[in-house]
C-alpha cells in the first residue's frame, strides 16, 4: 500500500511515497554484508528511478526478483577477479547487482543517454561502490578506448545476440566471455545468428541457466576466439582497394 507525505514545500499538494518491496530472504545470501546497500539501491529504483523513467512502474513490485536477484546470479558464471564491462547499463542492470554481490569484480558500466548517466553516477556514489560510468556505445570507437579490453562483457536486453556480438566483442580480451541476459527463446536465437556470432570472432556460444526461482536467468555465454574477427568497415575498404587496383592504368 503507498502512503503520502504531507503538501510539498511547493503547495503544490500531497506527494505520494514510492513503494518499495519487502526484502526476501534469499537476498541476505546473495549479497552478505553488502545487504543494506542492495536494500538502498532498490529503493533508489523505486524512488527517483522511477520518476526519471529508468525503471518502468510495471516493473516495481518485482524489482527484488525480476531485476536484482536476476542480475546477480550472472555472477555464478563470471571468474574471480575479473573485470566487466556492463554495456547498455540503463538502470545499472546487471552491473550494480553484481557489484553488490560480487565486490571482487573491477565493474565499469557503460551508457550512451546523458539522464542514465547521471542517475548511474548518483548510484554509484550513495552506495559507495567503486564502479567507473562511461558515456558511449559500444560500437564506438571512443567508448572502446576508454574501456580497453576487459575479462567480460555483459549485456541485457539490448540486441540479438548476432547484433550484441558484433557490437561488444572488440571490448572484450582473446579468451574472455560475453555474458548475454536472454529469455527462453535463447537457444533458437544462438542457432540463428551463429554465422554472424562466428564472423565476428565469437566461438563456442551457449546457452547456461543461473540462479533458482523467480530470480532464475538465462544467460548466453560467448568466448572470444583468440583470432580476431574482421573490424567494422574492414571488408568495404577492402572491396575499395581491390576496386581501384583494377581501374587502375597498366603498363604497355
Amino acid at each position: 500500500m503507498s502512503t503520502t507525505h504531507d503538501g510539498a514545500a511547493d503547495g503544490s499538494g500531497p506527494v505520494e511515497a514510492p513503494v518499495v518491496p519487502e526484502t526476501p530472504a534469499a537476498a541476505a545470501a546473495v549479497f552478505g554484508d553488502r545487504l543494506a546497500a542492495a536494500e538502498r539501491y532498490v529503493a533508489l529504483l523505486a524512488g527517483p528511478g522511477h520518476e526519471q523513467g529508468v525503471i518502468g512502474p510495471r516493473e516495481l513490485p518485482r524489482l527484488w526478483d525480476r531485476h536484482v536477484l536476476n542480475s546477480a546470479a550472472v555472477g555464478e558464471v563470471l571468474p574471480a577477479d575479473a573485470s566487466v564491462v556492463d554495456v547498455g547499463s540503463g538502470a545499472g542492470l546487471p552491473g550494480i547487482p553484481l557489484a553488490l554481490a560480487r565486490p571482487d569484480l573491477t565493474i565499469t558500466l557503460l551508457e550512451p543517454m546523458a539522464r542514465r548517466v547521471a542517475w548511474l553516477e548518483r548510484v554509484v556514489e550513495e552506495l559507495g561502490l567503486g564502479v567507473t560510468v562511461v558515456r558511449g556505445r559500444a560500437e564506438e570507437r571512443e567508448a572502446r578506448r576508454r574501456c580497453g579490453e576487459s575479462d567480460v562483457v555483459t549485456a541485457r536486453a539490448v540486441a540479438p545476440i548476432g547484433r550484441l556480438t558484433t557490437w561488444t566483442l572488440p571490448l572484450v580480451r582473446p579468451g574472455g566471455i560475453l555474458a548475454a541476459m536472454k529469455g527462453a527463446s535463447a537457444a533458437s536465437e544462438v542457432e540463428r545468428d551463429l554465422k554472424e556470432i562466428l564472423a565476428a570472432g565469437g566461438d563456442d556460444p551457449r546457452v547456461v541457466h543461473c540462479g533458482v526461482g523467480e530470480a532464475a536467468t538465462t544467460v548466453v555465454l560467448v568466448s572470444r576466439s583468440e583470432r580476431r574477427g574482421p573490424s567494422p568497415g574492414s571488408g568495404r575498404r577492402a572491396r575499395g582497394r581491390k576496386d581501384r587496383a583494377r581501374d587502375r592504368p597498366t603498363d604497355t
